[in-house]
């Protein structure tokens, strides 16, 4: 049984494939008990993969909620619905002419066959909807999960393609087109059967092609089955996984038609118990089942959920959200990232340059020893030999024969004199090539620290209004309140709420709007990161814990750009010791009076996720 476990886990780590035909079996079975024979009353598209369908049934109303994202293709009903764009995509738009106020007929799985049932990862709604002459017609919406290959697509009634969430040229498929006016087919790209309807009678002679592990086989065989689910169809047979499916005597291939049969009497009789996968506290898969191939493992649990669609919140949890937030920043990082490097080579030549001025002192010097001793050359040498005054050591100064003495020294103040403006103008280009410096790492740091749109949103301004990136141009269109970035909130371990900014702007606010003179400031220690502002609630040093300074200074720490350091200095004042640095970038203050306190980054404390701003 150890062995057999620890085979199953190799395989566990190297095929990822939860959402499988089952899974979507079980998705469709909660949607026709929950959303079957409702209106479609509203119909959102919150990303350019990704849609809302409002259905009301009987009092209540439910969201149906598909995305085609390449990384987290799902479909689920979800909790809440999300913002909707101010201005409608134009696949929205089709949406709501040809499905908007319609009635969902019927939701099924299709095989390739698209009129029989089967398992293909491909969920049909069949939604009737009057036309504009009043005529009721029937269109169908084909949401295909497959990795990369997602897709949301509207059809007519013949299964003509209207239009698609992700249109595909054949430039870019040469196996299917997802183009308006062609004919929708599923891609049958490994040839396997539909496991519901395949003749018992021809499965001897399907498995007995190859010479290939019994769970193998039977993945290659039939469409919608992951490697998990065909090893429990063995486990179901009581056949070891590993055996070769070419040798099974007859019994065995009863075992196998038998375990088959069962399988598709649970998809009939909608038995679908949902569980989550653990090793240890991790989950790592999820299933439409209950699994047995990982049975005798003592670091393995499962989790009852109770419909498929709590499940897939439950285990993807913000994946979904914080991928759609990575994809959005790439960008920014990019334009970021090089703009940090061409600003760290500019000051790298500047120092360079402002090191070679450290010379401009000699040059002084040879034009006061010139002057000095300058009578002693009777012309057209080229070095003086005398004593530095200075130093009391013997000085040798190259000359220019060409020149008389007094021509050579003044050469030599002219280059003092130059070389001193050089330094000054040097300085000056320095400081500010350090300030842009630390500004665009504040701003890298922000973006790592985004969680929404609204939040980029906001740094892609600032990057604008400093010149970073082109400006967006044209009437600045005004922020919806739901669309705007909020800082963070958390409430300390004694009650006192600790504000942490998320970016430049939202420090800014927080330091010299919400901060009030008796908080709390706290910032990483000469390190981009972000404010944190503790409400003291008007009390004095001495009536405050030490736990709120150190748990303050921890979230500092750990929003700041060494968040992943083992301890960081953090700096704290109160509010009132504050100066905001003038013409300086939002977010950049001054302080003459501190502390500081050396702590480890932590992110423990209670998070407060609605609240007024």
């Amino acid at each position: 049984m150890i062995a057999r476990w620890i085979y199953y886990f190799k395989w566990k780590r190297t095929v990822f494939m939860a959402f499988d035909g089952l899974y979507l079996a079980a998705c469709i079975a909660e949607f026709q008990e929950r959303i079957l024979g409702g209106k479609i009353s509203k119909i959102i598209q919150s990303e350019k993969d990704e849609l809302q369908l409002f259905i009301k049934k009987e009092k209540n109303t439910e969201i149906l909620h598909l995305s085609a994202n390449p990384s987290f293709p799902l479909l689920y009903l979800a909790n809440e619905g999300k913002t909707a764009p101010i201005t409608a995509p134009s696949f929205c738009m089709s949406l709501r002419k040809h499905i908007g106020n319609g009635i969902i007929q019927s939701i099924r799985q299709a095989s390739l066959k698209l009129t029989e049932a089967g398992l293909e990862r491909v969920l049909f709604l069949d939604i009737s909807h009057r036309d504009e002459l009043g005529d009721v017609g029937i269109k169908h919406l084909a949401v295909e999960i497959m990795g990369k290959y997602s897709n949301i697509i509207l059809l007519k009634e013949d299964y003509t393609i209207l239009d698609a969430i992700k249109r595909i040229s054949l430039s870019q498929s040469s196996v299917r087109e997802v183009l308006p006016g062609r004919e929708y087919f599923i891609p049958d790209a490994f040839h396997k059967e539909n496991i519901l309807s395949f003749p018992m009678d021809k499965l001897d002679a399907l498995l007995g092609k190859d010479a290939l592990p019994l769970w193998e086989c039977l993945f290659q065989s039939f469409s919608g089955l992951s490697p998990l689910l065909a090893r429990e169809l063995c486990l179901s047979a009581s056949l070891p996984i590993d055996k070769l499916s070419n040798t099974l005597s007859l019994e065995e291939g009863m075992q196998v038609q038998e375990a088959i049969l069962t399988f598709r009497r649970t998809i009939q009789e909608r038995d679908f118990h949902p569980v989550i996968l653990y090793e240890g506290e991790k989950a790592f898969d999820f299933s439409a089942l209950s699994v047995q191939q990982y049975k005798g493992n003592p670091a393995f649990s499962e989790e009852y959920i109770a419909s498929p669609s709590a499940l897939l919140l439950q285990y993807y949890g913000n994946k979904e959200r914080d991928d759609r937030v990575r994809q959005k920043s790439t960008d920014l990082k990019k334009q970021c990232h090089t703009l940090l490097e061409r600003c760290n080579k500019k000051l790298a030549l500047q120092e360079k340059q402002l090191k070679d001025t450290e010379k401009k002192d000699k040059f002084r010097i040879y034009g006061e020893l010139l002057t000095t001793y300058g009578y002693s050359l009777s012309g057209g040498e080229k070095e003086l030999v005398c004593e530095n005054y200075y130093t009391g050591k013997e000085e040798k100064i190259p000359l220019d024969p060409t020149l008389s003495p007094m021509d050579n020294a003044k050469k030599y103040f002219e280059k003092y004199d130059k070389a001193k403006r050089t330094e000054q103008n040097l300085l000056e280009q320095v400081a500010e090539s350090k300030k842009t410096l630390y500004h665009l790492q504040s701003i890298m740091n922000s973006i790592q620290l985004a969680e929404s749109a609204g939040d980029l949103d906001a740094i892609r301004a600032e990057m604008g209004d400093f010149g970073y990136i082109k400006k967006v141009s044209g009437k600045k269109k005004k922020q919806r309140k739901e669309d705007q970035s909020k800082p963070r909130l958390f409430r300390s371990s004694d009650g006192y709420l600790l504000y942490v900014g998320k970016n430049n702007q939202q420090n800014e606010i927080l330091s010299f709007q919400i901060a009030e003179g008796k908080d709390f400031w706290f910032h990483g220690k000469n390190i981009p990161g972000s404010h944190v502002i503790a409400k003291t609630e008007g009390k004095d040093l001495e009536e405050l814990p030490d736990r709120l300074f150190e748990e303050a200074a921890e979230l500092a720490a750990y929003f700041s750009s060494e968040g992943s350091s083992q301890k960081v200095d953090v700096d704290y004042t109160q509010k009132k010791n504050l100066k905001k640095v003038p013409g300086a970038a939002p977010g950049f203050v001054i302080y003459h009076q501190n502390y500081s306190i050396l702590v480890s980054p932590k992110l423990e404390l209670e998070e407060i996720k609605d609240f007024p701003w």
